[in-house]
């Protein structure tokens, strides 16, 4: 009978902590396509400065003078590298966003790769 308790509880101990486990997707399904040839600003990385940083960095918002939209003004933040250094939240620089998390490494990947191709206005 003492058994049949153990037995049961260990049961719900490990059903309880199974519940509790939590992995991105990112994390589990590493692999998973992130495609970062032929990158194109309007298509690629513009969307990814919407999603994550014209909440700050837009025309209208321009918080810290840093406006993200449109290639003339994220050019400027390139070609000084502090984009780059602000998105991989290396020392020296303020992290972005800030605040929240890094974006994730398949948008890093993809910024990296659009100015390694040229960071062509396209």
């Amino acid at each position: 009978m003492k058994e049949r308790r153990i037995i049961k509880l260990m049961l719900v101990v490990m059903v309880a902590l199974s519940a509790c486990y939590y992995d991105s997707e990112e994390d589990l399904y590493p692999a998973n396509e992130c495609n970062t040839t032929n990158m194109s600003f309007t298509t690629h990385i513009a969307p990814i400065f919407e999603r994550n940083c014209y909440s700050c960095h837009s025309t209208a918002a321009n918080t810290g003078n840093i406006t993200l939209e449109g290639h003339g003004n994220v050019m400027k933040h390139v070609t000084s590298g502090k984009l780059l250094g602000a998105i991989r939240h290396e020392a020296g620089f303020q992290p972005m966003p800030q605040g929240s998390a890094k974006l994730i490494s398949c948008d890093i990947s993809k910024i990296e790769q659009w100015i390694v191709q040229g960071s062509l206005n396209n």
